[in-house]
């Protein structure tokens, strides 16, 4: 028996070594995943669609591509091809950050500018609806009380009990200090005290820079909070840009989205293998692997905003007939990483 033994297994060596043996069979292993669900507070992954003027205005806001004439049919019909633009583009994209201003929801462009907001909805597109002071004004604080509240009540009567809607209270609140700007957070919660709170977007102080003061207050715990942050504001290394994403944020990364952020598009920078010596490309890959690893969402500014150099994409297309052309390939990946989709 051991003889035969000896005879099998040496001939099975022998065939496993000749050139006609068949070739080790490859075991499959399990297929690698990617997540498909955004990281970040809700899974808000968005940009922003900016006017040119850059949402500070005297008047409507007019995001790139719709003009002051624009039906609510004419409105409804451009949007399509934008957010389909942003969506067939940028995969995983689910929200818009749109801006608003009193004149717009008080004035007779409000009933022709739901017409995006609509558009996005059918789409199942989350919109922030975000309130820009005037560029007269342009000061860090409300314009005019009775005009703020006047379109928050209209914004809120018409969307409030809209999942899909998101009420960002105001942009860039530099003029207040904490104490008069969560007073200002107290009176929208007063006011509206049937909205979700978790729908609330609350921003930071300063160029809504910084969320931690706003996070500790017990009165806004169910509160999201926006914040920004920019390369050109100064220079700092790779690992120098992610410490200071966190101490923006504190404890509060969880109840965080970064509603804006962004750099260059227009100048050709790798923002995937260029070199991190660059102020731009040292920021871009801090913040989006800062927004990966500690699952905070974010909106890019802008998706388009025509004639901005850190806009992603540019308009083509006349009428009612947009197509969205992409400017940096590299910056959507790097926006699609910090969203943990790729």
């Amino acid at each position: 028996m051991k003889n035969l033994l000896s005879l099998i297994l040496t001939s099975a060596l022998l065939y496993s070594c000749s050139k006609d043996s068949v070739d080790t069979p490859v075991i499959p292993t399990d297929p690698v995943v990617k997540n498909t669900t955004p990281v970040g507070v809700d899974s808000i992954a968005g940009v922003n669609w900016a006017d040119a003027r850059d949402n500070f205005v005297d008047g409507w806001v007019i995001p790139s591509g719709l003009e002051a004439g624009d039906e609510y049919a004419t409105v409804f019909a451009k949007s399509e091809g934008i957010l389909t633009g942003f969506q067939n583009h940028i995969k995983g994209l689910n929200t818009i950050r749109l801006p608003i201003n009193p004149p717009s929801v008080n004035d007779i462009w409000w009933s022709r500018y739901k017409g995006a907001i609509d558009k996005a909805i059918s789409k199942k597109i989350r919109v922030v609806l975000c309130c820009w002071e005037s560029a007269s004004a342009k000061n860090g604080v409300i314009d005019n009380s009775a005009d703020f509240w006047q379109m928050w009540t209209k914004v809120v009567q018409d969307y409030g009990n809209n999942p899909y809607v998101y009420f960002e209270v105001i942009n860039e609140p530099y003029g207040y200090s904490l104490q008069t700007l969560s007073d200002v957070y107290a009176e929208f919660l007063q006011r509206f005290p049937t909205l979700s709170r978790k729908r609330i977007i609350l921003s930071g102080t300063g160029y809504s820079e910084d969320v931690t003061g706003i996070g500790a207050d017990s009165r806004f715990s169910e509160c999201l909070l926006a914040l920004h942050n920019y390369a050109f504001w100064t220079n700092r290394t790779l690992t120098e840009w992610e410490s200071d994403w966190r101490r923006r944020m504190g404890s509060y990364a969880k109840r965080t989205i970064v509603s804006e952020f962004g750099v260059a598009m227009s100048t050709g920078k790798d923002y995937i293998g260029g070199t991190q010596s660059d102020n731009e490309i040292a920021y871009m890959i801090a913040s989006s692997n800062v927004f990966r690893n500690d699952k905070v969402a974010s909106i890019y500014w802008p998706g388009l905003r025509d004639g901005d150099s850190y806009s992603l994409f540019s308009r083509e297309g006349t009428g009612t007939s947009i197509t969205l052309k992409i400017i940096n390939q590299s910056g959507i990946s790097r926006l699609r990483y910090g969203w943990g989709i790729e």
